[in-house]
């Protein structure tokens, strides 16, 4: 049965569109996920950037990678209905937790996020996989964008550092150089939003944010998921996250003692025992 959160409809869109917004996914969370993103500024992790850029005003800080140290997170992860909601979307008995990202702009910031896809940053490989991008502010003009059908380009986009705008991995030839969708009248999904609200897009869907010009802040929570087919990957260089010392072998599902099972069917845990 569908969550109640979803239609028939938003599945279907997402699965065409590589995105679709999701109401209410994180309603009743809200001030814990504040509260987390003030202690995650407090004490950045090992991740932390400021995403300094000459020329730039304001603030744009981001972090990765810290639901296991900051509670507020975790609770979110374990109590919300997001898990179960992603297992829908993504037409998966399983769902694994990959990553939560934390991204803030403050007033007056003018860096955009710029276009990318996550998947090839990642070392995980497969259709079945979603974001969560909740911001915790309203938003408008700083809200995520994301190119429609994007998640189904034969080839993925170049992977580049954010700040420095270079290319990640050194063999840039088997990528995409990154389009500029205004530019080439590519179709954008972006939506006004509320707190508790949630875009849901698949890794290798395109997408970016403008910088907030605005006179508020502009919080925002993700979180990374993987379903049935996801696959560790080897990557031609250290991915981002990079989790150092992880052990695994290509083609292998990633270790759930570092990537936990958050949601599973009744039919998949009763494979899963028979297997044991």
């Amino acid at each position: 049965m569908t969550h109640a959160l979803l239609t028939q409809s938003d599945i279907e869109t997402y699965q065409r569109d590589g995105v679709v917004v999701i109401r209410g996914l994180f309603d009743g969370y809200v001030d814990l996920l504040r509260a987390g993103i003030a202690s995650n500024m407090e004490a950045p992790g090992p991740y932390a950037s400021e995403n300094k850029k000459a020329g730039e005003t304001g603030r744009f800080f981001d972090d990765y990678c810290n639901w296991t140290r900051i509670a507020p997170f975790r609770q979110v992860i374990e109590a919300s209905p997001m898990a179960e909601v992603a297992a829908d979307l993504m037409g998966s008995n399983r769902v694994q937790m990959f990553h939560d990202h934390v991204l803030v702009k403050e007033p007056g910031t003018s860096m955009a996020t710029p276009w990318h896809q996550d998947g090839p940053y990642y070392f995980v490989q497969g259709q079945q996989t979603v974001s969560f991008w909740a911001p915790l502010d309203p938003v408008d003009e700083a809200t995520l964008r994301c190119v429609i059908g994007s998640h189904r380009w034969e080839k993925e986009v170049l992977p580049t550092r954010w700040v420095a705008q270079e290319g990640y991995f050194p063999d840039e030839g088997q990528y995409l150089p990154v389009p500029d969708p205004d530019a080439e009248a590519m179709p954008i999904a972006e939506f006004a939003m509320e707190p508790g609200d949630a875009v849901a897009f698949n890794f290798r869907t395109l997408h970016g944010a403008r910088g907030n010009t605005s006179d508020a802040r502009r919080r925002a929570f993700s979180l990374r998921l993987v379903g049935d087919d996801a696959r560790y990957v080897e990557r031609p260089g250290p991915t981002s996250p990079p989790f150092p010392g992880h052990g695994m072998q290509a083609g292998e599902r990633l270790r759930e003692d570092w990537f936990p099972v958050l949601f599973c069917r009744a039919s998949d845990a009763f494979d899963r025992s028979a297997n044991d």
